[in-house]
Parts: structure tokens; sequence; C-alpha cells
């Protein structure tokens, strides 16, 4: 099988029903956005080799790209009535909630804002919380129109407040500062 079908070389793609619609349609940028992010995952990954006191967060971070895999496949899935597909739950949404509160139990009490930075790590979640933020944005039509499901939508935006508790869980396990936002 090749890479490449030219079947979009007219601006369309196909969906997994069938469908044909524009590239820009926002059902296209969401699943686009989702793969952005789970990209940037895979560097983050990259970049916690060789530090054996993060392996626990790298192990959620695999669970996470395969459940971004999930739902990149659920928003290019736009038929409901596949029941043996798979679909971002609320069970996927409640893990994600336990891991944020379980990392933010080591962290010191949040008393302002903070910039992104710190460590290369936590620099990098700050990037990918920023991606989730624009598959978020991306994704509101599509929910409010009723066309992804309530716990595909409520996922993204757990996620992109577990990058941030992940960006201060590893400048403190990495020894550094969060740089505290002042209004000069």
């Amino acid at each position: 099988m090749k890479v490449y079908t030219k079947s979009g070389d007219k601006g369309k793609t196909s969906l997994f029903d069938g469908s044909r619609v524009i590239k820009s349609n926002k059902r296209i940028e969401s699943y686009g956005l989702i793969d952005e992010a789970n990209s940037h995952i895979g560097i983050l990954i990259s970049l916690l080799d060789n530090l054996s006191e993060l392996i626990d967060l790298k192990d959620m971070l695999f669970g996470i790209q395969k459940q971004l895999f999930v739902l990149g496949s659920d928003l290019a899935n736009p038929s409901n009535k596949v029941s043996d597909y798979p679909r971002i739950t609320k069970n996927h949404v409640s893990q994600l909630e336990k891991q944020i509160d379980e990392m933010d139990k080591s962290l010191s009490p949040l008393k302002a804002f903070i910039l992104p930075g710190g460590s290369i790590q936590a620099s990098h979640c700050h990037v990918i919380r920023t991606v989730i933020r624009r598959a978020e944005v991306s994704m509101v039509d599509l929910f409010l129109e009723k066309e992804i499901s309530e716990s595909s939508f409520i996922y993204v935006n757990r996620l992109s407040d577990f990058f941030f508790v992940l960006a201060r869980t590893l400048n403190n396990r990495l020894k550094h500062d969060d740089t505290i936002w002042k209004n000069y």
C-alpha cells in the first residue's frame, strides 16, 4: 500500500464513514490539531529519556498518546451508529482527573500566574497545552452542534489542565522554579 493516495489532491478528504469533506472542515482541523499535540508528546517523551526518576510520567504520556489516537479517529468518524468503534468515554476523563489530582498533591499551592518555562521538559508541556487549547477551540462548534461526544470535548479541556500541572510537576522534580508572572 502506498502512503499517498492522490484522493486529496483536489482539497477534499474522506472521513471514516466514506463521506468527503473539504480539508478546511472543522472536523479535519480538530483531528489535525490532536495529531499535532500527539507529535509534541512524542518529543516530550524523548526529552524524558534517561531520566529514571520520571518513568511514571513517561508511562502516563504513553497512555495519553494512545487515547489521543482514539480521539483522533473518533473525530474522523461522524457516525454514532458504530458501537464497536473506540470512543473517548467518561472513564477516560475520570482517569485524567485522577492523574491531575495525584500530581497536584506534590505541588505547592498556586498563588500567582506562572509564565511558561523552567526546564525544557516543562516548557514543552506548555507548548503541548497551547496546541490542545487550539484543538479545543476548533472542536467547540462540533460539540455545540452535537457532532462529537461530550466526553471527547471534556477530555480535551482536562488535557490542557493535565499539561499545565505536568509542567509544574516536571519543574518541581527537576529542581526548576516556576516563573511567577509579576505585573511590573
